[in-house]
């Protein structure tokens, strides 16, 4: 079909058109002429121009009214909201010029053509000459219409979409970005519908959107069509894959999967509501567009349009996406991501008819893409308080105030500001208190949820998905919102004491010394990609199995042995799902590894294997059963004499096969393993034993294994551990209680437990000439190098390998193991990016990531 002035197919645009037809439609336009060419289906359609859209006012005689409505509001003379109201309704008066809708109609009925359908379904989206840029992301601002069927609804539709440019939200939002309403074009973008209202969509980004980490892809999922996913009125599944080794075939990085609650789905409206906008077709025997008969019948049957119907168990229980097409939908976003050259905000759909997915609309993202990498702010509370509700943390911060309370947009004038809000769900009209606000709760919503999107971009801490927040959260009450913890955000009573500090990563002194991170919590992982360490130095795989597991593993490989009726219910409740609950343990458990695995790939990361005392392992669900009573639980069956005990054998081979997935399936080979209290030769050797019967084999596919150096046995037989292990990683609090005999745990004696304890110094000491002989690093997991400047100028000088910290201690460490090296060499150390100096392998570099750093 021959172009004209006012209409331009999505096969001839890219994304220099962005004046022409906005940049959700030059977007659409770019992928549909070249990443269609790659594989990537896009649905197919057109967009109107901006001259279409000035031509319009022209011929209505708008402009000049509308500007002295906005001008009347610039000088106080009306209020928002009537300055909205007026101009939309001069807009939806308007009517088409003839060539204009002759043009429109034309490409629908080619559309129809096309896909061989008389009238077919489509959607029609506004897309604006200024939005989606990369400095303002215009998120919902304006209108979208879907299941659009028949020309008269078409054109009504049309005509709603250039009204929708001038919302209160719209208004404001342009206000905010120093953009000229006057100067802004509106494009309208009408694209063949997907039938994802009967499989599924969702969005993607081509980062994490909490940290800026560059190397994964973050995928959202729900049943039917995708606003709920947009708005955040349902909480959807969630898929996070690692794009480094999308290109290998043979593997599977999917490094995070959280089934959604999925309450509700959007879909198209039944037959009987269909024949009613039929009605919109026989408005005028002319066949011209009479536009307020049909903009009334479009608002009356609005609602009829799609329809929200509640979720079957079934559908709430199962995954959105198979594995293969969520690895397919990454690999795509990748392409997408490399094209564009910059991080992308991506929506897809499925359709439930052919199986297909199609990408159905990219733009730039906005937020964590231009953050800077030489700062890092840091929040920690000071005191503890009691947990109200929790959901999705969105951002890193924390905030405090009394609750506002409000679940209707029509109420939003009661907000006080600096409160915390606390609603049900947002959409665009809730933006102008959002920004107002000191924090943010809603019920429903996920990552990629309008409340979450906004809340990124205004900087305000938010917490989405919480549930019943409405319910447990009182108007008026005093909170303090945390999102620094990890992906779980939460709600405290009180006005908690937090810090915040400012990390500066612009001047970091080189050292020989390899400096790394303690990690805990999987969801943390991603929050320190940006610090200068070297990998992790300790992962305590303990964490996982209490905080996201929960289960105790024999209980899971032996269930019939729990006789708590209440223990037995939340293990069937936690499993649901898995036809061997075994499966659960063994899944949560590589993904919690391979996330801490992905933060800093591809430098080394020691995973040490579960090191529970037997009252630590006997507070999981159905632990009870399990496990032995002990006096002194420290000194007792813990670490590796757990490993090869036929009480617990079968749970070590589930920690085995996590790891296996973790290395030979996922693909990470930086994973190490570390044995904790290993107390004899001979225990070190049925535990590598144990770990080669099910199938990690030490040396095999570079699989290397350490042992923690805590027993003073450990030093003494180094030399012949050292035959067994790779390396050693030193556990100075075991290691200091077993030299001195004092309990690590009482206060009484707390003032004699010190680490640099002349006893303590010299076993070290030992240790590290004793491994060095043998060729074997050593490693030291503590806070004691950070918070005494004397201990780690001893430990340079005694030529450890490297240090493990917690990550807000990464800096501090860095500059006094730094001063301890220029000390011992009599010379003044480098300044740099340490990890190009580093003596570690070369951390592999995303093309976001050279973007971002």
């Amino acid at each position: 079909m021959k172009e004209n002035p006012y209409i331009r197919w999505f096969e001839a645009l890219g994304n220099n058109d962005v004046a022409l037809v906005g940049g959700k439609n030059a977007s659409l336009g770019e992928m549909t002429s070249t990443m269609r060419k790659e594989g990537i289906p896009v649905p197919q359609g057109f967009a109107t121009t901006a001259a279409a859209y000035r031509e319009f006012l022209r011929e209505n005689g708008l402009e000049a009214a509308i500007r002295q409505h906005l001008a009347e509001r610039g000088a106080g003379r009306r209020t928002l909201e009537e300055t909205g109201q007026a101009i939309r309704a001069l807009i939806l008066k308007g009517t088409f010029p003839k060539p204009i809708e002759a043009a429109i109609r034309a490409a629908y009925r080619e559309i129809g053509r096309r896909y061989g359908v008389e009238r077919a379904d489509v959607a029609v989206r506004s897309s604006a000459t200024a939005e989606d840029l990369p400095e303002a992301s215009f998120a919902g601002q304006q209108e979208s219409f879907l299941n659009i069927q028949g020309e008269e609804a078409l054109m009504a539709a049309c005509v709603r979409c250039y009204a929708s440019l001038f919302t209160d939200r719209a208004i404001v939002y342009r206000e905010a970005h120093a953009f000229d309403s006057m100067q802004i074009a509106l494009s309208i973008g009408v694209q063949k519908m997907v039938r994802s209202d009967r499989a599924g969509s969702g969005v993607i980004f081509t980062l994490d959107t909490e940290t800026g980490f560059p190397d994964v892809v973050l995928i959202s999922a729900a049943w039917g069509l995708g606003e709920p996913v947009v708005k955040g009125t349902v909480t959807p599944d969630q898929y996070t894959v690692f794009k480094p080794f999308l290109g290998d075939a043979g593997l599977r990085p999917i490094i995070g999967r959280t089934c959604g609650e999925k309450a509700i789905k959007m879909v198209y409206a039944d037959g009987q509501a269909m024949q009613e906008e039929n009605m919109l077709e026989r408005w005028d025997d002319d066949g011209g567009f009479e536009p307020e008969a049909a903009h009334r019948a479009l608002e009356r049957l609005a609602g009829k349009r799609t329809v929200t119907r509640d979720t079957s168990e079934a559908e709430r229980r199962a995954m959105v996406l198979s594995d293969d097409e969520i690895l397919m939908l990454a690999r795509w976003a990748v392409r997408i991501e490399t094209h564009y050259g910059r991080p992308m905000d991506i929506e897809w759909a499925k359709d439930g008819d052919t199986g297909a997915c199609f990408i159905v609309q990219a733009r730039p993202e906005t937020v964590q893409s231009r953050r800077t990498s030489s700062a890092l702010r840091t929040y920690r509370l000071k005191e503890a308080g009691e947990e109200l509700v929790r959901g999705l943390s969105i951002g890193d911060a924390m905030a405090k105030g009394p609750v506002c309370r409000i679940e209707r947009v029509e109420d939003i004038g009661l907000f006080r500001d600096g409160s915390i809000l606390v609603t049900r769900t947002t959409d665009p009209d809730w933006v102008p208190i959002m920004k107002r606000a000191a924090g943010i709760v809603t019920d429903h919503g996920g990552r990629t949820s309008h409340a979450a999107i906004v809340s990124r971009e205004l900087g305000v801490p938010a917490i989405v998905g919480a549930g019943n927040a409405t319910e447990v959260l009182r108007d008026g009450q005093d909170v303090t919102l945390s999102c620094a913890q990890g992906d779980e955000g939460y709600v405290y009573a009180g006005l908690l004491d937090f810090e915040e500090v400012d990390l500066d990563l612009s001047a970091i002194p080189e050292t020989r010394t390899r400096i790394m991170i303690n990690i805990a919590s999987p969801a943390a992982a991603m929050r320190w990609w940006r610090l200068p360490s070297r990998g992790v130095g300790l992962a305590r795989m303990e964490y996982i199995i209490n905080n996201v597991i929960k289960i105790h593993p024999m209980a899971l490989v032996e269930p019939e042995r729990v006789q708590d009726e209440a223990a037995r219910a939340r293990i069937e409740t936690l499993t649901r799902g898995y036809a061997d609950k075994t499966d659960y343990f063994v899944e949560h458990l590589a993904q919690g590894i391979a996330m801490i695995a992905a933060s800093q790939h591809p430098d080394p990361v020691i995973v040490r294997t579960s090191d529970f005392k037997t009252n630590e392992y006997a507070h999981l669900i159905g632990g009870a059963a399990f496990e032995p009573e002990e006096e002194n639980p420290m000194l007792g069956w813990r670490g590796a004499s757990r490993y090869y005990s036929d009480d617990y054998r079968a749970g070590f081979a589930l920690e085995c096969r996590a790891i296996r997935r973790v290395r030979e399936e996922m693909g990470f080979t930086n994973v190490i393993v570390m044995i904790p209290f290993c107390r004899t030769l001979e225990e070190a050797d049925r535990v590598l034993a144990e770990m080669a019967a099910n199938g990690l084999r030490r040396g095999v596919n570079g699989l290397e294994v350490y042992v923690m150096a805590e027993i003073p046995a450990n030093v003494t037989l180094a030399a012949r551990f050292a035959e067994r292990f790779d390396g050693f990683s030193i556990g100075s609090n075991d290691l200091t209680q077993l030299m001195l005999g004092v309990d690590r745990d009482s206060a009484k004696l707390a003032y004699l437990f010190d680490e640099r304890n002349e006893a303590v110094i010299e076993t070290i000491r030992d240790l590290i000439v004793k491994a060095h002989a043998a060729g074997r690093p050593v490693g030291i997991c503590g806070q004691a190098p950070s918070d005494h400047p004397d201990f780690a100028a001893f430990l340079v000088d005694a030529g450890i390998d490297s240090i493990s910290l917690l990550p807000d201690s990464v800096l501090r460490a860095v500059q006094t193991v730094a001063e301890a090296e220029r000390a011992q060499a009599g010379e003044t150390p480098k300044r740099g990016a340490r990890k190009a100096a580093a003596p570690s392998r070369a951390r592999k570099t995303t093309p976001s990531k050279k973007r971002h750093p």
